[in-house]
């Protein structure tokens, strides 16, 4: 369970190194290859890792070297979780994984699915999303084997390559890095806890009875940013781009998203007035947003949705109230609206 949470780790990490991956990881990611007696050497070279590299512990690897890695041992031996589930998570997993969450509307409803299909997807691993006031964890079960009463933990190893999963994909979907308050782990506490902190958050629990990752509950209604051609550059890129030992930066989408939810709708800029703030002209702001595969307009809508659900909170405005406030002309239009964005009815979701 979360405890206070420690210093940052700024002293644990060096600011040169936090843009780099530890070898230690590169060996873990090759442990199960390396215990079927597969030849590594030429699935490190594909990925400019020199092979004598591998022994040396305070060598590093860039994120795009780990992600060239990744890609290449996904396409040779057809598993894309480095063979740490009970079978092979096939080539091509990651991809339809994305696929199924782009257009769940809301962060709950895209951790919900994906958490489904890597059940469906990985045997011997089971997450589960609870809630439970104002925090969330979604708990990491090992399944036993038939005929077994309980199963064994994992290496830490692939409890984090599954957080890095999941919180990669739903920080990249928001546009926001998912604000972790603390992880637990079973098993004893590896030697490179150290880069788990810089990659997670400060608090790491290890000897757990489950795997567990917390965050606040609020989160789970941050409304998502991405479409498909936003997914296309995303793919491209995987997973060097969530990989790195680092606060991913917010794109320029997420930067307008935050200034908007700071800002009554009434008093939101038009597009013109937007780029000018900005200093950027119209067409320079519509192509960097294209290019993140948003819009304004999109933008705005998202800023509503997550401005809802502050006011929703607020049990002494009505629904009618909280609709003026977000611009809508009529309740039955905001209703509407909600109900879009997240598949429910605003009364359902006030506390």
């Amino acid at each position: 369970m979360p405890t206070d949470t420690p210093p940052s780790t700024s002293a644990l990490i060096p600011p040169a190194e936090r843009a780099s991956i530890a070898m230690v990881f590169v060996r873990e990611a090759l442990a199960a290859w390396r215990a079927r007696g597969v030849d590594c050497a030429p699935l490190l070279l594909a990925a400019g890792i020199a092979p004598a590299s591998l022994a040396d512990d305070g060598a590093r690897v860039s994120p795009a070297q780990f992600g060239a890695l990744w890609r290449q041992m996904a396409a040779s031996l057809d598993d894309e979780f480095f063979g740490l589930a009970d079978r092979p998570m096939k080539a091509g997993s990651f991809t339809l994984l994305c696929h199924s969450v782009l257009h769940a509307g809301v962060l709950q409803r895209a951790l919900l699915r994906m958490l489904r299909f890597l059940r469906v997807t990985l045997d011997g691993l089971e997450g589960e999303l609870r809630v439970s006031g104002e925090q969330a964890c979604i708990v990491l079960r090992d399944l036993p084997a038939p005929g077994e009463a309980s199963a064994p933990p994992r290496r830490a190893f692939a409890y984090g390559a599954y957080w890095l999963m999941v919180c990669g994909v739903a920080s990249w979907l928001t546009g926001r890095r998912l604000p972790l308050t603390a992880v637990d782990f079973p098993g004893p506490e590896p030697a490179f806890s150290p880069a788990w902190r810089a990659v997670f958050c400060p608090q790491l629990n290890f000897e757990q009875p489950v795997a567990a990752l917390y965050f606040p509950a609020q989160a789970l209604h941050w409304p998502l940013l991405r479409d498909e051609a936003a997914l296309k550059s995303f793919l491209r890129q995987a997973p060097a781009n969530f990989l790195a030992l680092r606060p991913a930066r917010d794109g320029l989408a997420a930067r307008i998203h935050r200034q908007l939810r700071a800002t009554p709708p009434a008093a939101w800029p038009d597009f013109a007035s937007l780029a000018r703030q900005l200093h950027l002209s119209p067409a320079t702001l519509r192509r960097r947003l294209a290019q993140e595969g948003q819009s304004y307009r999109r933008v705005q809508e998202a800023a509503r949705q997550t401005l809802a659900m502050t006011l929703l909170a607020n049990r002494t405005l009505s629904l009618a109230e909280v609709a003026s406030a977000l611009g809508f002309a009529e309740t039955s239009a905001f209703c509407r609206a909600f109900k879009r964005w997240t598949g429910q009815r605003p009364g359902d979701c006030r506390p």
